[in-house]
């Protein structure tokens, strides 16, 4: 089964779809830069695919995938996915309802209206963490 993962929008992950967010270059430099995070727990190898709600990519190496019940998994990829901070989207394929760090995804480029695939990057482990919003400083 092919999935495609969208960005920053709700994705009904068993029946597949595809969305891509675009963003300044300034913004993909400071997507954490407006929080704290703070680890929770020990990284996991694997996550339900079926509790997956969105997904954010932060840059070439690093994916929040935002749960069902609102917790959030960032994946580090082991090393940088060229292509992934572009389009912000990317697909995998898996045999099981699980998305584990011996999975692969594919960045996706959308060029002339036709999506396709563009290298191949393996993923971490999944470590659960909590985004908690700085406090704006007073100028």
């Amino acid at each position: 089964m092919r999935i495609f993962t969208p960005l920053l929008i709700a994705s009904t992950v068993a029946a597949g779809g595809l969305a891509l967010a675009s963003a300044s270059a300034a913004e993909k430099a400071s997507k954490d830069d407006k929080y704290i995070i703070k680890t929770v727990g020990e990284p996991k190898s694997c996550i339900m695919r079926s509790n997956i709600r969105s997904t954010e990519v932060i840059d070439n190496q690093t994916i929040d995938f935002k749960m069902r019940n609102g917790d959030i998994y960032r994946n580090k990829l082991p090393s940088k996915c060229s292509g992934l901070s572009f389009n912000e989207a990317f697909s995998y394929r898996t045999s099981t309802n699980q998305l584990c760090n011996v999975d692969i995804i594919r960045p996706l480029d959308n060029t002339a209206g036709r999506i396709e695939t563009r290298g191949a990057c393996g993923l971490g482990k999944f470590q659960q963490i909590e985004k908690i919003k700085r406090e704006k400083s007073a100028e």
